[in-house]
């Protein structure tokens, strides 16, 4: 019978092992960008600054990536409207102003706190202290008449 064990817990190794290197395997050894040559600026102080801002910015259509690292054409768009406006020397608060104002505070990652995101904020919190409350509430109680009645005599 331990045979037969240790015989499964090898296998059970080698499938592990096998799957480690599979998933170093497929991870990329580069930095994939989705920027494209010719969405480049020529400044590259410009350049970094369009980057940082799009680092900021949520993609509408992938929702889980910045607007910096997909390459949906939504995500190249507001790169193109960000570098339009860096080039007309608009300040980095004016072009998340303007992005806000037009898709709202979802397309930041870092939505501010307001009336609007108060419940966003707080949900994380409401939750905590609600599955707490949750398991106070629905514990059994450790009272000596429970215990015999569920025959735990001492």
């Amino acid at each position: 019978m331990t045979a037969i064990v240790t015989g499964f817990r090898n296998w059970i190794m080698m499938i592990m092992i096998f799957a480690g290197m599979m998933m170093l395997a497929s991870y990329p050894l580069y930095s994939v960008q989705a920027i494209l040559p010719e969405e480049q600026m020529a400044d590259p102080l410009d350049e970094s600054r369009a980057r940082d801002l799009a680092a900021e910015l949520r993609c509408l259509v992938c929702q889980n990536q910045t607007v910096d690292d997909s390459d949906a054409d939504f995500a190249i768009t507001i790169r193109s409207i960000i570098r339009d406006q860096i080039s007309t020397g608009k300040s980095d608060d004016d072009i998340l102003d303007f992005l806000r104002q037009r898709y709202g505070d979802y397309i930041l990652f870092n939505p501010p706190l307001n009336r609007m995101t108060f419940i966003l904020w707080l949900a994380p919190i409401i939750l905590l202290i609600g599955g707490i409350m949750l398991i106070i509430i629905t514990r059994p109680k450790n009272n000596p008449q429970s215990m015999k009645e569920r025959g735990h005599d001492r």
